[in-house]
């Protein structure tokens, strides 16, 4: 039976998170989202706590936690700051993930220790410009010549895209077959000629996390460089991958409802109207009741997925589940919390509007809204039988 306790593994990372995001993190939130900076040595100083490799074994440098570890890890850093929740979350699921879950054991070996300790970044490339969720109409072209295949196209909105030292990029090697064994995965190391960095994104929220374009021009790969050694495997790869991280999504929507949640109780608390504090008013305690309320349901609905995962299910419609609800109750919440801020929620001397700002990509990354109620129907149609003709 799945527990919901906290264990004293999970207690800690809690309280080490919380500790280290006061001290490091919370002091320049603000300045690092005005400025788009990107905290690399925070993040190195994560690695070495763990944190960057939180699913990975020991024996690749790792922390080698499970995924009720993992979600509790990225709720309590994005209660803080969602956009170095979202680095970290894309680091561990996509790319690391990736190499993780199909990569031989000789890439294994390679990559993982680095990416698990913070001494390079990983980024993963399936968006493109003309694809998104509808993955399996990328452009992105990989040809065989010898021993190398050689790369075109363009990636998009790819976390860490800028500052990688590692990335997974999928591309078509097969065009007649596509979802059905023609998309293949690659890694690719920085520095290799023909992959370049593109734009950084100027973007609403999580303005922290480095997001960009990543270009393939005749990149050459060595057919070794094929996560898990076959061709053909990619799309299967990625859906896989892709349901890992819609836990860590979940998770992350959480963190970052807590922390509006939070902000919006202290200053009920603190702002008085008519005499009295506005927290005593019927209707601010009825929307911090409704706001913590959803809070503990979506939460409920991430831990049970995170649960299932270890014990080595799929999960694929509970994952999707947990991200849905969670992703858009976080928005709910955001809003009313700068409802509650009323005027002073609008502006950037206090926390709530850059929630306000930040979830909403919790709702679009690793599959919008849309998608996640398509998983979620044709996983309910597939329970009683039914087949896609």
């Amino acid at each position: 039976m799945v527990s919901f306790e906290e264990s004293d593994v999970q207690r800690m990372i809690r309280e080490t998170v919380r500790d280290f995001m006061k001290q490091e993190v919370v002091p320049h939130v603000r300045e690092w989202d005005e400025t788009e900076y990107f905290p690399r040595e925070v993040l190195q100083k994560m690695g070495d706590l763990g944190f960057l490799g939180a699913m990975v074994p020991d024996e690749y440098g790792g922390a080698g936690y499970g995924y009720r570890e993992f979600v509790v890890l990225i709720e309590e850093i994005a209660r803080f700051e969602p956009g170095l929740g979202l680095s970290v979350a894309a680091h561990n699921s996509l790319c690391t993930g990736h190499i993780l879950m199909f990569g031989t054991e000789a890439q294994k070996e390679q990559y993982l220790p680095d990416l698990a300790r913070g001494k390079v970044m990983g980024a993963w490339g399936l968006t493109e410009p003309g694809s998104g969720s509808d993955a399996a109409a990328m452009s992105t072209t990989a040809h065989r010549e010898g021993d190398f295949y050689v790369i075109n196209g363009t990636k998009n909105f790819t976390t860490h895209g800028t500052v990688a030292g590692t990335y997974v990029i999928f591309a078509v090697t097969d065009p007649e077959r596509r979802k059905k064994g023609g998309i293949t995965a690659f890694i690719i190391e920085r520095g290799t000629p023909g992959l370049i960095p593109g734009k950084r994104e100027n973007k609403l929220g999580m303005r922290l996390s480095d997001t960009s374009s990543v270009i393939l021009d005749n990149c050459r790969v060595p057919a070794e460089q094929i996560v898990g050694g076959e061709p053909g495997q990619g799309y299967a790869q990625a859906m896989e991958v892709l349901t890992g991280g819609r836990v860590g999504i979940g998770a992350l929507a959480v963190g970052i409802a807590r922390g509006a949640f939070e902000a919006a109780r202290r200053y009920a608390l603190e702002r008085e109207q008519f005499g009295q504090p506005i927290a005593r008013f019927q209707a601010i305690q009825f929307m911090l009741a409704d706001m913590a309320t959803m809070i503990e349901a979506a939460r409920l609905l991430v831990y049970r997925a995170a649960w299932l995962r270890d014990q080595g299910k799929a999960a694929v419609k509970e994952a999707s589940m947990a991200k849905l609800y969670a992703s858009e109750i976080a928005v709910r919440v955001a809003n009313m919390a700068v409802q509650i801020f009323g005027g002073y929620g609008f502006v950037k001397d206090y926390p709530v509007e850059k929630f306000y700002r930040d979830v909403k990509l919790c709702t679009i990354g690793e599959g919008t809204s849309e998608i996640q109620r398509i998983i979620i129907g044709r996983q309910l149609l597939k329970e009683i039988g039914y087949r896609r003709p």
